[in-house]
């Protein structure tokens, strides 16, 4: 993949890429900022402006209608660690795109009504996901349990309703010009579009927009955890959930990839070690799921699941120990560990087929070190070997790195 970098006076940073069997243009937008940057007492700021960006920008009151005359799309998602905005627009009309993005970057409309409606928005997507839905605060029990200090403890959506309820227009501003800013942005367009094209584009539209003075990140490191820790609460589900959450390392950690093929040994497909043998043969579990957070710093390896009728949670658990005992005693033959590394590769492959894709895994791969590793990603998968993934295994599967929740069913 031919890759073309560029960095603005402002700071913005250009990544391009083109691909010439489309008529489409992809923008990508990433601010290099996320959950893990709001203050403890007003979280979920970040998630009310994947919103409020939407809401109407200085010049233009209304970013949908534009876009859609143009035939373009657009979207937009949060985590804990970044913000990412995109649009996809026929290559005719791509200056429409840099004007929609460039204007916002600028600054939003900020008026009460717009603060109003994405509020309201929000607190119902807060009630719905977190409040009104089975299971839908377990992320807001087990973050804090896993983090004490790392603001990781709370989720993306926010750790309290009041913290948006109560957000005013003053904090909302505070926190825009604070983070987004060309310099803290990377802009990569991808699809049927010349890198001159970009350039020209860009400094028209982007250039013109000041550097902002950005908070430099000083987060506090979780320390390491010493002892196992359990929570038990009782909810109005139809079954018990069992949850477990285990550091791991950070993303550019090399030992990332081990955790990652150690949650697919897991559970990834019906061959995987936890359905194949807690669902299908042993019938402990109804379901079961391992995954990571794949965060930027060190992050959780997650095993979730319900146990079957007539299971206990303590069996159930008891069950999950002895199949990730296993990891750290014996390792992973050859077969099965190729099966994975070949997942891994087949998945990188079709994900870097469509352009949009492309646009975003670029913005993610520049943010983390440089776009041009994510043509690196299966050689890095590769190394792995099954001795490592022992060594790894031993390290993150310990009794006393392990926060468990028990989420009862109330009788």
């Amino acid at each position: 993949m031919k890759i073309n970098k560029h960095i603005l006076p402002n700071g913005l940073r250009l990544v391009h890429s083109e691909d010439t069997s489309t008529q489409m243009v992809a923008l990508n937008l990433l601010y290099d900022v996320g959950a893990r940057d709001e203050h403890p007492e007003h979280t979920g700021f970040a998630h009310l402006f994947e919103h409020l960006m939407f809401g109407g920008s200085v010049h233009i009151p209304d970013y949908d209608t534009p876009l859609q005359n143009a035939g373009g799309e657009s979207n937009a998602w949060t985590n804990n660690d970044i913000t990412n905005y995109y649009l996809t627009v026929p290559k005719q009309n791509v200056e429409i795109g840099f004007w929609l993005e460039s204007d916002r970057m600028l600054s939003l409309e900020f008026s009460e009504r717009s603060l109003e409606v994405q509020r309201s928005v929000v607190m119902e997507e807060f009630k719905q996901r977190c409040l009104n839905q089975p299971y839908g605060d377990v992320s807001h029990l087990i973050r804090p349990l896993a983090y004490q200090v790392h603001p990781y403890q709370w989720p993306t959506i926010g750790k309290d309703l009041s913290h948006i309820a109560e957000a005013t227009m003053e904090q909302v501003k505070d926190f825009f010009f604070s983070f987004y800013a060309p310099n803290n942005a990377i802009l990569v367009v991808t699809g049927n579009i010349s890198f001159e094209e970009v350039l020209t584009l860009a400094e028209k539209w982007f250039g013109p927009i000041p550097r902002r003075t950005v908070p430099v990140r000083q987060l506090p490191q979780e320390p390491v955890q010493k002892s196992l820790r359990r929570l038990t609460v009782e909810r109005g589900v139809p079954v018990d959930g069992l949850y477990f959450a285990f550091h791991m390392t950070d993303r550019n950690d090399p030992d990332f990839y081990a955790c990652d093929i150690l949650s697919d040994v897991l559970s990834n497909g019906k061959s995987s070690r936890l359905n194949q043998r807690l669902v299908q043969e042993q019938k402990v579990f109804s379901s079961i799921d391992a995954y990571i957070s794949a965060s930027r710093d060190a992050g959780l390896l997650y095993i979730s699941g319900k146990p079957a009728s007539g299971i206990s949670l303590e069996q159930a658990e008891e069950a999950v120990w002895q199949q990730i005992q296993e990891l750290t005693e014996e390792e992973v033959g050859e077969h099965e560990l190729e099966k994975v590394k070949n997942k891994f590769e087949s998945t990188q492959i079709f994900n870097n087929i469509s352009y949009l894709n492309v646009a975003t895994n670029l913005a993610l791969f520049e943010l983390i070190g440089k776009a041009e590793d994510l043509d690196l990603e299966s050689e890095r998968y590769r190394a792995v070997s099954a001795e490592r993934l022992k060594q790894v295994a031993c390290q993150v599967f310990r009794r006393e790195n392990a926060s468990i929740l028990y989420y009862k069913a109330r009788k």
